[in-house]
């Protein structure tokens, strides 16, 4: 596997990764009616570094984004967005793209990472991102609208790089 910085031509692999996700509603706090581009706006955004991870054969297999959390004072921690594609799934895509990441934001000068919104239900993503030493510092009781679940709680997670 691969992972490098997302162009402008990496917008239609990205825009078929994130839109399944981002219409089914139940991961991201992102209308689910949104549009491709607004989608990719907002995952290519110029507050952030957009990277793609790719097999052999170049096919996408993810992308994640990192940015600041905070600007001024909370500038020094970063925040990030994780989408694997649907063929890319239990593949050890996603633990890759956060150790890339993890790499990337230090040298970046980031000194911790922080998810503001993690829901709860997402039980892959909250067991992978405590296995690799984020913690739960908050909850959010029914914060998040699952589309199936109802009302879910969000979670805030944070570690030190």
């Amino acid at each position: 596997m691969r992972i490098r910085a997302a162009t402008a031509a990496d917008a239609g692999a990205i825009a078929a990764m994130i839109l399944p996700v981002f219409r089914a509603g139940e991961t991201y706090a992102i209308d689910r009616d949104i549009g491709e581009a607004a989608a990719i706006a907002f995952w290519l955004g110029d507050d952030r570094a957009t990277f793609v991870a790719h097999d052999a054969d170049d096919t996408p297999l993810g992308s994640y984004y990192l940015r600041a959390n905070q600007a001024g004072g909370g500038r020094h921690v970063a925040n990030a967005g994780y989408v694997v594609a649907d063929a890319a799934r239990g593949r050890g895509v996603a633990r890759a793209m956060a150790a890339h990441s993890f790499d990337e934001a230090r040298a970046r000068g980031f000194a911790a990472m922080q998810f503001n919104f993690v829901v709860a239900s997402n039980t892959r993503a909250v067991a992978l991102w405590q296995a690799l030493g984020f913690a739960i510092v908050g909850r959010v009781p029914g914060a998040f609208r699952h589309p199936a679940l109802g009302a879910v709680d969000a979670l805030v997670m944070h570690r030190l790089l």
